[in-house]
């Protein structure tokens, strides 16, 4: 029997990451199902995931896409495979362990127990939880999240984010076809669209660890597209 949560990972070049942080994610005492989307990675991280659904064969599943597309169609991509196979609640979580496994349940509660339609684990909705960021980058997160809540209004602390639960219903209803953007905006523009049709977007308080193994894939591109996408956003709005 399938459960009724799945943990979307996007991977490019994740093989020192991936067997642990899917063996960290089947440990937990809820039981969540998980698809890795992988970006033809040329480190053979698809080839670990293989390996591992020998074990695992009716929790974890992999979509194998060609080129690196971005963030954002990855996980366009496992949004629609989620929904086609009828999953309740939809986490996205990265690979490198930035996102805590252990903080799932807490996403997964929010949604199931407490009311939300979409929970952000947020790193900013109590203090500033981040560990092992240099202090320049925490300062270009912290104050770019403030930026974009000044710019668009939406009452959410973390607004750039990217360890969510969504409800199945909030991803039906988001025009996924739609979503313009790839980078870090495209986490903007989920929060944007789910808190324009009203749905219920609720803030957990996580602590953000930043990766031990393996290569950032942040980039200025990406960082230039969450700032001036953000203003485009607000001033042309978006379809729904």
């Amino acid at each position: 029997m399938k459960s009724d949560a799945l943990v979307i990972i996007p991977t490019y070049n994740e093989k020192e990451n991936i067997e642990a942080i899917i063996r960290a994610t089947f440990n937990q005492d809820k039981e969540f199902d998980v698809l890795v989307v992988d970006d033809n990675s040329p480190d053979g991280t698809a080839t670990i995931v293989e390996k591992l659904q020998n074990e695992f064969p009716d929790q974890l599943f992999i979509e194998k896409r060609v080129g690196k597309n971005g963030l954002g169609t990855a996980y366009i991509h496992g949004f629609k495979w989620a929904i086609d196979k009828k999953y309740d609640y939809i986490i996205e979580m990265d690979a490198d362990f930035s996102h805590n496994p252990n903080d799932l349940i807490k996403l997964y509660t929010s949604c199931d127990k407490e009311g939300a339609d979409v929970a952000i684990g947020s790193r900013y909705s109590v203090g500033v939880n981040v560990v092992n960021w240099p202090m320049s980058r925490v300062l270009l997160s912290y104050f770019a999240s403030k930026y974009v809540r000044f710019i668009t209004r939406m009452p959410i602390h973390d607004t750039t984010a990217g360890f969510v639960c969504y409800k199945r219903k909030v991803l039906e209803t988001i025009q996924l076809d739609k979503v313009k953007f790839v980078g870090y905006a495209f986490q903007i523009e989920m929060k944007y669209k789910a808190w324009k049709h009203k749905f219920n977007v609720k803030e957990v308080s996580v602590i953000f660890t930043d990766r031990v193994l393996g290569e950032s894939k942040l980039s200025s591109g990406i960082i230039k597209e969450a700032i001036f996408g953000v203003i485009k956003m607000r001033l042309n709005g978006l379809p729904k």
